[in-house]
């Protein structure tokens, strides 16, 4: 029996799953659409969604294998889950914090978070911030972040003492 299974996240949204995957695979390289089903007429008692309407989105993020579906309007995002984008650079940082932040939620953006138009809460964090923060000077690195809404690579390691 093989037990290796991937893991693809599934994000609902209300209607506008097919927007949403187009505003994603705008904003990261590697990234498209591989598939697009719409509902019919069956289950629509259930469901309750247009026949034809698009149903479930099935792409690609920097070739993560993710679904976007339109459920309606029951279930919405929370920060209880978000999605992490590891950066190298400060360059990177600025890139998909304007990118992604653009139209969200300005309220909801403290220490590397924001919420995008459609809900969906985002990580635009230093690759090197887990090591920053395990280092001699984590105190000073954490209160550092603290104070930030968007990521300063040079701030956090000025805080943390590292060149």
């Amino acid at each position: 029996m093989k037990l290796h299974a991937p893991i693809q996240p599934c994000l609902w949204f209300d209607t506008q799953a097919e927007e949403a995957v187009k505003h994603y695979i705008a904003i990261f390289p590697d990234s498209r659409i591989t598939h697009v089903s719409h509902y019919s007429a069956a289950g629509q008692d259930v469901h309750h969604m247009a026949p034809g309407s698009v149903m479930a989105v099935q792409f690609e993020v920097d070739g993560q294998p993710c679904i976007a579906m339109n459920g309606g309007p029951q279930f919405h995002f929370t920060e209880a889950v978000s999605f992490m984008v590891m950066c190298d650079t400060q360059d990177q940082i600025d890139y998909y914090w304007e990118r992604l932040g653009e139209g969200g939620d300005e309220a909801a953006r403290q220490c590397g978070w924001l919420k995008d138009k459609f809900g969906l809460s985002w990580q635009v964090t230093p690759t090197e911030i887990m090591s920053l923060m395990a280092g001699p000077r984590s105190d000073a690195v954490m209160l550092a972040m603290l104070a930030m809404k968007k990521m300063d690579i040079a701030a956090l390691r000025a805080a943390a003492g590292v060149s």
